[in-house]
């Protein structure tokens, strides 16, 4: 699980490509630095967020760590920029997950398994899911 962190360590985060970025984040109650990779789900064109999605719900570690303190670092490749992160609600997260399921239904289908979710395939299934269980965040640079 820690493999990919180690390529963004040993500078060749840029294998991963443009999918992935590198979440560094502070412990909410360490207030340690905390990293984790995660797949880019989508991305908002107009406002140069990055929407990411809390696989394992509301209790994933990144994700409480996130909502206690938003300032977090990210790397996508080899580019670095510091960048605040926004739990979104629960409509937009039913919506980005319908979306992400739409482009991506092999791997939508083995994330809701995953995550002990069963799912039938459909758009308004995904965003029930996206609704009710897997929260998204969108992580805006504060850099160019």
């Amino acid at each position: 699980m820690r493999a990919p962190i180690r390529l963004y360590h040993w500078h060749l985060g840029w294998v991963l490509g443009k999918r992935f970025l590198l979440l560094t984040h502070t412990g909410r109650s360490s207030g340690r630095r905390r990293q984790v990779v995660l797949e880019i789900a989508g991305r908002d064109r107009a406002t140069g967020a990055y929407h990411l999605a809390s696989g394992f719900g509301p209790r994933s570690q990144w994700y409480r760590n996130i909502l206690a303190d938003p300032r977090v670092t990210i790397q996508i490749g080899t580019h670095r920029s510091t960048a605040l992160a926004r739990p979104l609600g629960p409509e937009e997260s039913g919506r980005l997950m319908a979306s992400y399921a739409g482009r991506h239904p092999r791997l939508a289908r083995q994330l809701t398994a995953l995550c002990g979710l069963s799912v039938d395939g459909t758009e308004p299934d995904y965003y029930a899911v996206g609704r009710d269980h897997i929260p998204f965040v969108a992580v805006y640079p504060t850099q160019p």
